[in-house]
């Protein structure tokens, strides 16, 4: 039965990857953090069209805080380019931005600063 079900997904993946490439077209960018099957932080991103729109499902601080890196900073935490944007969108809330086309998203439930491989720009964990 096992081997049936393994079979099944190998099967289904490469399907369900060339209805997904049939949509009608646009990027979507998901974060979701979640703790003991509470969300803690879910944001949702989708750019079509050189429109974003950014959408703070939940958030434990009540907004999400998004920090946009330009596309060729992508996961360099090195990356010496300026942040595109920084904003906050409350929980519940849509935002809306056009003019925006290849960049990276960065989402948090705080204001902190992020890096473009989106982790905290300080890391305050190692002060005494």
């Amino acid at each position: 039965m096992a081997e049936l079900v393994m079979f099944a997904r190998l099967l289904l993946s490469p399907l369900l990857l060339i209805l997904s490439s049939c949509g009608p077209g646009g990027t979507t960018y998901s974060n979701r953090v979640d703790s003991n099957g509470h969300d803690v932080l879910y944001s949702k991103a989708r750019v079509k069209d050189g429109v974003a729109r950014f959408e703070c499902k939940a958030s434990d601080s009540g907004s999400c805080h998004y920090t946009l890196y330009p596309d060729a900073c992508a996961g360099k935490a090195d990356c010496t380019l300026a942040p595109l944007q920084r904003f906050s969108v409350a929980r519940g809330q849509t935002r809306q931005i056009a003019g925006l086309d290849a960049f990276r998203v960065c989402v948090g439930t705080d204001a902190r600063a992020l890096r473009a491989d989106c982790a905290p720009a300080t890391d305050d964990s190692k002060a005494p």
